[in-house]
């Protein structure tokens, strides 16, 4: 009789403390591998597997690609990587990134639902934004169960609102109620029989298919292009969940997706001030040329372009330091 023994964790802004606080109370002789999605630069290095293996009695590392998984061990997404499971053996990859983001919660567990089933328990945690929403989806989809810390407790509730509100999550409760509950969650036997040949062909070689992004084909278009490359998106629908992708395989969530085109709005138009401000100094330039040469037209031609630049340079500062303001 098989059990629940893959436990796939997402978490974003807050999660470092959530994380610290949820493995310190786990059993040494825990029957299950955890795999964990901490938001994270992709520049440097992480102290994570360091910090989670002070913080608790399981060991915490940063795993290779194709190692085997082990029982008690939690498996530290590395920067700059996804982290995925395929049957018995972790893989990482450098494939497209999924909500603006590599490592990715969405692909965590999609990979874990795909390969292991009813055997999966997946923990959303706190977080801005939604990665994890798809990806939990999936999880149920395949017969797991779908943890998440209240959002009312969280540091950041966008991710765990996400899930409540997209999800139907079998358990909705507080970091401290975690622990114990993936301890009777990892003793209860559960049916299990073997894939059918259509999961088989899902589950072989799921890194390969991220990384052609051909893990989540179909879709009719969007109308929308691509933050990352600038390529048109594709719109798929799982159950009540609109998604987007392109053919590189970049991924977004609605709400990634906006918050991408607001970053890549707001680089335009900072963009756009510093071409007016350049224009306004050549004008300015021009102006002085003209001014030298006794060119009394010239000069008055350039003085109404550098006022130009410089009012639209204005205008468009105000806006973006008003949105700001707004923001706050």
């Amino acid at each position: 009789m098989a059990h629940r023994d893959i436990f796939v964790i997402g978490s974003s802004a807050g999660g470092v403390r959530a994380l610290i606080n949820l493995v310190e109370t786990l059993p040494a002789d825990l029957a299950a591998s955890l795999f964990i999605v901490q938001h994270i630069s992709p520049y440097g290095r992480s102290a994570m597997p360091a910090i989670l293996s002070r913080s608790g009695p399981l060991e915490a590392v940063h795993p290779r690609d194709g190692d085997t998984i082990e029982p008690g061990r939690i498996y530290v997404a590395l920067p700059d990587y996804h982290l995925l499971v395929e049957d018995g053996k972790v893989r990482i990859s450098r494939g497209p990134t999924e909500n603006g983001h590599r490592p990715a919660v969405d692909v965590l567990f999609r990979s874990a639902a795909r390969a292991y089933g009813p055997r999966v328990v997946a923990v959303i945690l706190t977080g801005n934004l939604d990665d994890g929403t798809a990806g939990l989806i999936q999880v149920k989809k395949h017969g797991g169960v779908a943890v998440v810390q209240d959002p009312a407790e969280a540091d950041y509730s966008g991710m765990p609102k996400s899930a409540v509100e997209n999800v139907d999550v079998d358990h909705v409760v507080s970091l401290a109620t975690i622990p114990q509950l993936l301890v009777e969650l990892s003793r209860e036997p559960i049916q299990g029989g073997p894939a059918e040949e259509e999961e088989n062909a899902a589950m072989k070689d799921m890194k390969e298919k991220l990384e052609c992004g051909t893990d989540r084909e179909g879709g009719v278009p969007s109308g929308f292009t691509c933050p990352e490359c600038g390529g048109a998106l594709w719109e798929n629908q799982e159950h009540d969940l609109v998604h987007f992708r392109c053919r590189t395989g970049h991924a977004f969530s609605p709400e990634s997706l906006l918050a991408e085109q607001d970053e890549n709005l707001e680089t335009t138009l900072w963009a756009a001030v510093r071409s007016f401000q350049e224009n306004a100094a050549l004008a300015r330039r021009m102006e002085r040329w003209m001014t030298n040469r006794g060119n009394g037209a010239g000069q008055e031609r350039y003085r109404r372009r550098v006022e130009e630049a410089e009012n639209h340079a204005a205008a468009l500062r105000k806006l973006l330091l008003h949105e700001k303001a707004e923001a706050v």
